[in-house]
Formats: structure tokens, sequence, C-alpha cells
């Protein structure tokens, strides 16, 4: 048995790349997993790969509060509560300050950070005791990477989200914890910049990173799974980093 067998999760953004990683991982530790994302024939996909049976994709924009509501009516509709929320979906792009367009800002707070935010009130009603509430932040939340600024803005705001909800939930046992990737070799991150640009931007991360690579979506999976289970019984507002060391040293 998996050390999540019977258990019941969400993914946001579970379509593909790290989303899409830990949906299959918490699968794969026995929960059933209701992921979302805005594009259905992604989501047909992810449960392709996933197994039908482990998994129910449910189509919406996490920034469209109706959305959500469909998405935990249909976690209701299973009648076991939900366990784990692996609150993950976000948005990103490179713009330098002087490039900034109210769009721009608009579209990054209104899925990074109220996305997230209601993402996480809707659940409660649901939450069981004892559940994980993982939300991703980035570490480029505190490191000025040029051209980043809205978005790491967002990602630091998620950041201080996770202190304040762990403090106002403590009291029911829900655990709420961050993790904070470094650069990951996701579909998210080739779509950022043009496709001649894609190996160059990697190479530059890469020079910043101790062990040499990018990481995996994989190994932020492994993360969310050790959160999401009982051997992270002790973690609470705890910023989980996972960067190669990019920010140790």
């Amino acid at each position: 048995m998996g050390q999540l067998e019977g258990k019941t999760a969400v993914v946001t953004g579970g379509g593909t790349g790290i989303g899409l990683a830990a949906a299959t991982r918490l699968a794969a530790e026995g929960a059933h997993v209701f992921i979302t994302g805005r594009r259905r024939s992604v989501l047909d996909a992810a449960v392709e790969s996933i197994g039908a049976s482990s998994v129910t994709a449910v189509e919406g924009d996490i920034s469209d509060l109706a959305d959500l509501d469909r998405l935990y009516e249909a976690v209701r509709a299973r009648g076991r509560g939900l366990d784990v929320l692996f609150a993950n979906a976000a948005t990103a792009s490179f713009v330098t300050l002087e490039q900034v367009t109210e769009e721009h800002f608009d579209q990054t707070f209104r899925v990074n950070v109220r996305g997230t935010l209601f993402t996480v009130q809707k659940a409660l009603p649901l939450l069981n005791d004892g559940a994980s509430v993982i939300l991703t932040s980035s570490v480029r939340a505190g490191d000025g990477v040029a051209a980043f600024g809205v978005y790491s803005a967002s990602k630091a705001a998620i950041r201080s989200f996770a202190r304040t909800w762990a403090n106002e939930l403590k009291d029911r046992n829900v655990r709420v914890n961050v993790i904070s990737p470094g650069a990951i070799d996701t579909p998210a991150l080739d779509g950022m910049v043009a496709k001649e640009e894609v190996e160059a931007v990697k190479a530059k991360f890469v020079e910043a990173i101790p062990l040499g690579r990018i990481g995996r979506s994989e190994e932020i999976a492994n993360v969310v799974a050790f959160l999401a289970s009982e051997e992270s019984s002790f973690f609470l507002g705890a910023d989980l980093v996972v960067d190669g060391g990019e920010t140790q040293f």
C-alpha cells in the first residue's frame, strides 16, 4: 500500500510539468487525484498517462471562481473530503520594469495570487483533519532575476500566505507548507521565451546551479509526496527549497 492509500488529492495545473508529475506520484501512492487546467486536450492526455481509475480531470481556470466551485463540487460528490491540496497552477513571463503593462500585472496577480488564495479558501469546507496544503512558490521570489519582477513578487506573496494560513489552520490540524523550486525543465519554462532562445536561457540557469543541471519535475513531485504524507507531520509553515543548491552558495 502507498502512503496515501484511500486519500483524496487536488492538483491545480495538473496537466503538464510539475503538476502532472505530482499528480502521477500522488496517484502512485494510492490517492485519487483531481486535476484541473485550462486545456481539455492536455487534461485528457494526463488522465490517459496516469490512469483513469486514479484521476478525475476538471477543466477550469483557478482565477475563475465559478471554475473553482465546479472543481470542489466534483470533490464533494466523491464523498471523502480532501486530504491533499497542491495549489500549483501559475503563470510566468519575462517582462522588465519598463515593459510592464497593466494587463501583464493584472494577469500575473490574478492567477498566481488571487487564484491561489481562492483555491485554498474554497477548499476549506472539504479539508479533512490532518490534511496537507502545499503551495508552489519559487526561488525567484527572493533572488532578483532581471525581467521577472512581477512574477517574483507574486511568488513572494505565496510564501507570505503560507505563513499566515499555517497559523490560521493549525487548530484544525491542517498543515500548510511551501515548495520553492529553482529552474525546472518543464513546458512552461520552454514557453517563456522564443524557441530559438530556450537552450541559451537554460544554459544561463545551469551556470548558477551547483549540481550542474536543471531540475526535473519528478524531483519536485517527490517533495510534494513527502509533504502530503505523514512523514512530514512536524512540518508547518516551512519553505522547502528545491533548486540544486542555486540559492545556497
